[in-house]
């Protein structure tokens, strides 16, 4: 009989997730070095460059890959055979893992879980608890699949309850173009089908930890359903032109997976779930004889791309910034940014409009500045700020408008679409909303010279904060008369794929 120790999974559970924090999943670097190798548009390889730069980067660097470093997802398939040398329960084993893993110094991991979710949503400072799956089956093992995945790919899974006749791959691709581009795509797509709601959900998500191997499907051929489902939303969903980041482009999925299992004679739930470029997850066993080992991947595999831009790139004075100046720049445009810009995400825009709607004095001023949509990792040794990249942008739509005229506010950044809502008000105030790279926060963090906390530092990472940046990348997502590329570029990508015949 197989004797699992408490601090064997214990340890293991906290390396995996140190592990899993820098280093993408070999079979997903490949397919996004195909998807790089292949792509035509411009602004979707300049994206692709810059996600593979920071994946090296961060491989190289041992930091994060994204800032937001995911909540733990961990699925444990538990030999009938095995039995314990613990004093906690296997929920508490994994929830120390998780909490060592986050903590650890040498490269600290943001904590993003909150409780009390709809009430005071305190964050837990460790990320902890996890959510935990588990399956009990024959065997003298115990085989872990630990994943951390990030809220806004998460924020884009979708289910229905279709009817028995209804086409679930008509269904998938009526919502896709719906997720816009706050999931970081390209990505993957788990797909589960029947069930009841809830293991509809949970085969999607459980379907994200398979290997990407569309390739080698498409090559010889399928073999049942599930196969040819596959097929055919790879090469439809790619169809659609959304492209990496949303900007259009070829590459919308690197793969698709979908799980099956049978349902009640009157149903067909139906759930999907992305993965976005910050794709992490790894599996172990553990068989009694000590702590899982995590050998690092051959960084040949990462290909050694130089991070260029072109000559087409506009370089922007943010101290010097002025409203005409914003009012040249176009949608799909290129920046360079160097100079102080604010930070600040969803509860510190609700702190302020909660002031200016009781009139207080706001403990920033914003006149002519831009804000970054970000919650960065804690920094270590001599960083000045960890990780960094952008948070999903539509979140902050409802506050644009009021942050656009009480505040002075001229421009945001982050990551993804803007809504109709944010975009009227960008229009009408001749502002602009601009995009870092979603998946690329290492490579943004090395642009950021200075940091500091200016107001609610009780909020930790979700504070309102000033950086100081050196040539910091960002794409104009929506110009001060209101274009926004998310909608030219898609729709040119997806017009020139069916006029070229490519996909």
């Amino acid at each position: 009989m197989t004797v699992i120790h408490q601090d064997h999974l214990i340890t293991s559970v906290a390396d995996a997730l140190q592990f899993i924090s820098y280093y993408h999943p070999v079979d997903f670097i490949r397919a996004m070095r195909k998807a790089y190798e292949r792509e035509q548009s411009p602004a979707a390889k300049a994206a692709l460059t810059q996600v593979l730069v920071n994946s090296r980067m961060a491989a190289l660097g041992k930091r994060p890959i994204c800032q937001d470093t995911g909540i733990v997802n961990v699925f444990l398939t538990v030999g009938m055979e095995v039995s314990w040398a613990a004093d906690l329960s296997v929920e508490e084993m994994v929830n120390e893992g998780v909490r060592r893993g986050y903590q650890n110094p040498d490269n600290l991991l943001r904590p993003s879980v909150l409780i009390d979710p709809d009430g005071d949503r305190s964050n837990t400072r460790d990320n902890t608890p996890a959510v935990i799956h588990y399956r009990i089956v024959p065997g003298d093992a115990l085989n872990v699949e630990v994943a951390a995945k990030g809220g806004g790919s998460e924020a884009k899974a979708k289910f229905a309850m279709l009817n028995p006749s209804d086409s679930v791959a008509d269904w998938v691709l009526s919502v896709v173009p719906t997720m816009g581009a706050g999931w970081c795509p390209p990505g993957l797509l788990g797909v589960g089908i029947g069930g009841t709601p809830e293991k509809a959900m949970l085969m999607a998500k459980e379907s994200l930890m398979e290997p990407v191997d569309i390739h080698e499907l498409q090559a010889r051929g399928a073999s049942n359903r599930t196969e040819e489902l596959r097929l055919e939303l790879f090469e439809k969903v790619n169809a659609l032109g959304i492209g990496a980041q949303g900007l259009g482009g070829l590459t919308t999925v690197l793969d698709v997976k979908v799980k099956d299992h049978p349902t009640h004679a009157a149903n067909k739930p139906v759930a999907v779930i992305p993965n976005c470029t910050a794709t992490r997850h790894v599996h172990f066993t553990l068989d009694g004889s000590g702590p899982a080992v995590f050998e690092p991947p051959d960084l040949s595999e990462w290909p050694d791309i130089p991070f260029e831009l072109g000559d087409g790139v506009r370089r922007v004075n943010l101290d010097g910034l002025t409203r005409e100046e914003l009012r040249e720049w176009r949608a799909g445009e290129t920046l360079l940014l160097s100079g102080k810009l604010l930070t600040g995400r969803d509860a510190a825009h609700q702190r302020i409009v909660e002031l200016i709607d009781r009139g207080e004095e706001l403990p920033v001023d914003f006149t002519d500045r831009l804000i970054y949509y970000v919650g960065p990792v804690d920094p270590v040794r001599d960083e000045v700020v960890g990780p960094a990249g952008p948070t999903t942008a539509t979140r902050m739509d409802k506050f644009t408008r009021t942050m656009l005229e009480q505040t002075g506010l001229i421009g945001m950044i982050g990551k993804g679409e803007r809504g109709p809502e944010a975009i009227e008000a960008i229009k009408d105030n001749e502002a602009v909303s601009l995009i870092a790279v979603g998946g690329a926060a290492y490579l943004v963090a090395k642009a950021i010279v200075g940091a500091k906390v200016l107001a609610f530092p009780e909020l930790g990472m979700e504070a309102i904060g000033e950086f100081e940046v050196k040539d910091m990348p960002v794409t104009v997502a929506v110009d001060s008369l209101g274009d926004s590329v998310h909608e030219s570029g898609p729709a040119f990508w997806k017009n020139r794929i069916v006029m070229l015949g490519i996909g």
